[in-house]
């Protein structure tokens, strides 16, 4: 039996779902839709959700969407926000309504459009703080932030995910040639 999958989903306050094909998710921050694949049926129990599987074949798609329908839920409910780090000199990020202009080294600076549902708020010009309901959304906006500069491995600078953990690599030292 999948571990994740009978865990059952709590529906906190003001959060409504509709099952259908798809787990319709409804609640303060936005509405989000889960599809549901056969062989797994979603039912709803005294105030929490519980995703049953038809056969063992199934167990895959079992704990999936329990993972899909519970970051639904959290997302409608509480949201989710993603940190990004600025770092080098001359590096910074400054917000124009729906657009990101960066300034990371290049002869241009770079302009990023966010998608409906991302909201961003920049500290000091190098912190960006990304939020929003849709998880797999977030987590796709925040990788191509950070593919517009990876953090380079000798020197560190570039965007990089705050707390993420960087190995530096050490240069070549200058021996000399003949």
């Amino acid at each position: 039996m999948s571990r994740v999958g009978k865990k059952p989903i709590p529906l906190p306050k003001g959060v409504k779902v509709a099952i259908g094909d798809h787990l319709q998710v409804q609640g303060p921050k936005g509405t989000l839709a889960v599809p549901i694949p056969n062989g797994v049926r979603i039912e709803q129990r005294d105030g929490t959700l519980e995703v049953v599987r038809d056969h063992d074949r199934y167990a895959a798609l079992h704990g999936l969407t329990r993972a899909l329908a519970s970051n639904a839920v959290t997302g409608v409910s509480q949201g989710f926000t993603r940190e990004l780090d600025i770092v080098g000199i001359g590096y910074r990020a400054e917000a124009k309504g729906r657009f990101i202009s960066f300034s990371l080294g290049y002869s241009h600076p770079i302009e990023f459009m966010l998608p409906d549902g991302i909201d961003v708020r920049i500290d000091k010009q190098t912190h960006l703080v990304l939020s929003g309901h849709d998880r797999q959304l977030l987590g796709q906006v925040a990788a191509n932030i950070r593919e517009l500069r990876p953090p380079d491995p000798y020197k560190n600078k570039g965007v990089r995910y705050t707390g993420e953990a960087l190995r530096k690599k050490v240069g070549k030292t200058g021996a000399g040639g003949k």
